[in-house]
């Protein structure tokens, strides 16, 4: 993997408190050449079969299934757990192969509508499969629910600490929200602490988008288990993780989690230090960040060492410093993340014109900068939901703002999955 080092600003003024903005760019490889073997996958489904689903939404989590499992290799591991007011193991987690391709596909089409929401029974039973079977290279639990989980753990931080504990076992949680009638602070947070992705398929076709999606970034995964250790150094004040990701710390520092990477993947890391006062001109190391991830299909552990260092200058040079404008817009776009947050939070307690009033704000700060192809689209983006506001109900716009941060917060550029399917 490529990790690339940008500073806003790489000059701080002698006998001056600052501070400095660093911006990790990571860039994944590209799958092996054609004959490679690839690593073996396993796939854990947890599907919400409550009688919400009756009907299209449903039939077409079925035939989106179906279609996953098509595109499994026989060496690759695959399981589903049903649940509606409790949880049942439909198909017992192993290979492709020795479950059989037609009996998978039977014990598919036979699950029919029950009860009420047990998400938590789902999303334990599915975490417990996926500990049991997963190979060297872990495994992915998909999670689809339309409704509000009113049975078992209904707390978000809770089932987002699951999913947390649970990638220390290298097993990533993705989520489909279908319908406007689900719980999005739940099944963003669990994808946020499980380091997978957050879809909202209004429609119950757009399931089989979302699906088709995690299935393709599950085949094309080529980095894994990807870590960030920043040790601040040299009295540095303070360090501000400015992306939404979890993230401890430690002893030395700080230790965020990035997570799996998919082929060519391109993300990004804001980070900020608050730089004390130098008493003396020249080079000064403000942190060591130490980078660690697994490569697939190799299984080996890569670690990569990232100084960071600014130039300690009189003053007057300090002065004519020119921030990075790579920098700064990565910055903005996360303050139009935290405007999106501040609003969906104003839209929960029914506060309409608050909801507006900050989304008029992302825009205002969108309009102060140089227009690039990602600000476009975020101001697209906010137009849009400015009018959406007016037109739709708040459940759909929740929804909307909540896929949207939650994807573009994490820093990921070129990843399609997750956010709103349209």
């Amino acid at each position: 993997m490529h990790i690339t080092a940008h500073l806003d600003v790489d000059v701080v003024a002698l006998e001056t408190d600052d501070q400095v903005t660093v911006m990790l760019q990571f860039d994944a490889p590209q799958p092996p050449v054609t004959g490679c073997t690839r690593v073996e996958h396993t796939a854990i489904v947890v599907l919400d079969r409550s009688g919400s689903m009756t009907g299209t939404r449903l039939d077409n989590a079925k035939q989106a299934l179906l279609r996953l499992v098509d595109r499994l290799d026989d060496g690759d591991r695959f399981g589903l757990v049903i649940f509606d007011d409790q949880a049942q193991v439909l198909v017992p987690a192993d290979r492709v192969g020795a479950l059989g391709r037609t009996a998978i596909k039977r014990a598919i089409a036979s699950v029919q509508p029950g009860g009420s929401t047990d998400l938590s029974s789902g999303y334990l039973r599915g975490l417990q499969e996926a500990r049991r079977v997963a190979g060297p290279a872990g495994a992915t639990v998909l999670l689809l629910s339309d409704g509000m989980a009113n049975a078992g753990i209904t707390d978000p931080d809770q089932l987002a600490s699951l999913a947390r504990r649970a990638t220390a076992e290298r097993v990533t949680t993705s989520t489909i929200g279908i319908g406007t009638g689900y719980d999005e602070t739940i099944l963003a947070a669990v994808a946020v602490g499980g380091q997978g992705n957050h879809a909202f398929a209004e429609h119950a076709e757009g399931t089989t988008v979302a699906v088709a999606g995690e299935i393709e970034g599950l085949l094309s995964k080529t980095v894994q288990a990807a870590s960030v250790l920043i040790r601040p150094l040299d009295g540095v004040a303070s360090l501000t993780v400015m992306n939404d990701l979890p993230s401890v710390g430690v002893s030395d520092g700080v230790l965020v989690e990035l997570g799996d990477f998919y082929a060519g993947e391109e993300r990004r890391l804001l980070l900020e230090f608050a730089v004390p006062a130098r008493a003396a001109l020249g080079l000064a190391t403000i942190a060591d960040i130490e980078v660690r991830f697994v490569e697939l299909p190799s299984l080996v552990e890569h670690v990569v060492s990232v100084p960071v260092s600014v130039n300690v200058v009189p003053a007057d040079v300090a002065a004519g410093r020119l921030p990075s404008a790579a920098v700064s817009e990565e910055k903005l776009l996360l303050q139009v993340q935290d405007a999106k947050k501040r609003s969906e939070e104003a839209l929960r307690y029914g506060d309409v014109d608050s909801a507006r009033a900050e989304l008029r704000s992302a825009a205002d700060v969108i309009a102060s900068a140089p227009m690039s192809a990602e600000t476009a689209a975020e101001a697209a983006w906010v137009t849009e939901t400015l009018g959406s506001l007016d037109d739709r109900d708040e459940g759909y716009n929740l929804k909307r703002m909540r896929a949207s941060s939650s994807r573009a917060a994490r820093g990921y550029k070129t990843r399609h999955q997750g956010g709103e399917i349209v």
